[in-house]
């Protein structure tokens, strides 16, 4: 294709020949070939001249058009291996949904325009499952979590907070230990939905002498506050969630030793996609950027 056009454009083989660096008989071969493969002749010639014939005016045309549509799927596979251009599925957590993915998927968004991004609300153990079957390319997970087939890459941490419906008699005690907690009800993110996050609770619990009454267990953190609102119980959360979702509650910090509340990116650990890479690349970049602004990873 690239013979004829420069032959089309030259009127001339040798000066053709020329331009591609090949032999004259090199490129008179591929022409010959060319036609023949077509059933038409392309191109009169002879000693004294080269034309195109009426065929080889409508193929030029054609012509032209394959070498850019070759063109521009050379580029877009470079850009596909680049991990540049295509298209990803993105569960997320809902407490993610404010502090975290935005800032991940506008950067990413600006980086790489040409990649189009799915974006889905799913909770943790149904992001496990996405992905382990492939429905899924990335997820944005509560921790504490474990799989053999998923990498996993923390990108925010937080304390967390226990919080109180007003009028509580422990609502104007500034610090609050654990152990303080020992006989009320807690409202609990249930374990099916997120059961790293459950066990790290009752876990907090246990090594503060107590095992936890839970009365309820939800679906959603912000299902929790509305529960804690009505007067159902006390939940523990991470500190974002309760900052997020502001109600007639009261917030008490919890001592940094109890532990800290934290959400990581998964993805598939046979996935060997450069989209996906670069993805998780770039969240680790504005990880780095809020850890230097904040002076430590994010502590909402």
């Amino acid at each position: 294709m690239h013979s004829f056009v420069a032959v089309a454009e030259q009127l001339s083989f040798v000066r053709a020949a020329q331009r591609l660096h090949l032999s004259q008989p090199a490129l008179s071969g591929q022409i010959q070939a060319l036609e023949d493969d077509l059933g038409v002749k392309l191109l009169f010639r002879n000693r004294r001249v080269v034309q195109l014939t009426d065929a080889g005016k409508v193929f030029l045309d054609e012509a032209y058009a394959i070498l850019q549509r070759t063109q521009q799927a050379a580029e877009l596979a470079q850009k596909a291996a680049n991990g540049q251009i295509g298209k990803l599925s993105i569960g997320f957590v809902s407490s993610a949904a404010l502090e975290i993915v935005p800032d991940i998927v506008v950067a990413f968004r600006r980086k790489f325009p040409d990649v189009t991004l799915d974006l889905r609300n799913i909770r943790t153990a149904d992001q496990i499952e996405g992905l382990t079957s492939k429905n899924l390319d990335i997820g944005f997970v509560r921790m504490p979590l474990a799989h053999d087939q998923l990498k996993i890459t923390v990108i925010h941490r937080e304390p967390f907070v226990v919080i109180f419906p007003e009028g509580h008699p422990l609502s104007e005690t500034k610090q609050i230990r654990l152990a303080q907690l020992h006989n009320e009800r807690f409202v609990l993110y249930g374990r099916r939905w997120a059961p790293g996050f459950f066990d790290t609770i009752l876990r907090m619990c246990n090594a503060a002498g107590f095992s936890p009454n839970i009365v309820q267990e939800t679906g959603e953190m912000y299902t929790s506050i509305a529960l804690v609102v009505a007067g159902a119980g006390i939940a523990i959360l991470p500190q974002s969630v309760v900052l997020a979702q502001p109600r007639k509650v009261v917030v008490r910090p919890l001592p940094h030793s109890a532990g800290v509340s934290e959400i990581a990116i998964a993805t598939a650990r046979n996935n060997a996609s450069s989209l996906v890479n670069s993805f998780v690349s770039l969240a680790e970049s504005v990880r780095k950027r809020r850890q230097g602004a904040n002076g430590e990873v994010q502590r909402a």
